[in-house]
């Protein structure tokens, strides 16, 4: 499996927490990718899941006692969400990530190694970790 996290510069807290993904079908655990292939098999991989808690969601289910006091905790107690027919074009989230990363708005690490070029080969073995820094963009001139 991938391991994913999310930092932004300037915050102490990741974004999220880590979770993790199936290395892209058809690459061997030890073989190589570029980094492009990379950023798509995660960005589908999350719009999967996205869509997957959308379907979650559409059900009406009672909270346990759990997860009312975890969403205490968060500050959020929700039994589901309001807005359940957002659509994600797939393609054009995957292109928008590309672009994000040529424009500079995140960087992207893997094992503890920065990659700069869409077309950097990536070894990815089943220990491998991902980080995505969001930049932050300085106003003024």
């Amino acid at each position: 499996m991938l391991t994913i996290s999310a930092k932004a510069i300037g915050r102490k807290q990741p974004i999220i927490g880590d979770f993790s993904i199936p290395i892209p079908d058809g690459i061997a655990a030890g073989r190589s990718v570029l980094l492009r292939d990379v950023i798509d098999h995660v960005v589908r991989s999350e719009v999967d899941a996205f869509r997957d808690r959308q379907a979650e969601r559409r059900v009406f289910r009672a909270l346990t006692a759990k997860e009312i006091n975890e969403g205490l905790v968060t500050g959020k107690v929700a039994a589901g969400a309001s807005d359940l027919d957002q659509a994600v074009d797939v393609e054009q989230a995957v292109a928008t990530a590309l672009e994000a990363f040529s424009d500079g708005l995140f960087l992207v690490v893997v094992d503890d190694v920065e990659l700069s070029d869409l077309n950097a080969v990536v070894p990815l073995t089943d220990s491998s970790r991902l980080t995505f820094i969001r930049l932050t963009m300085l106003a003024g001139g």
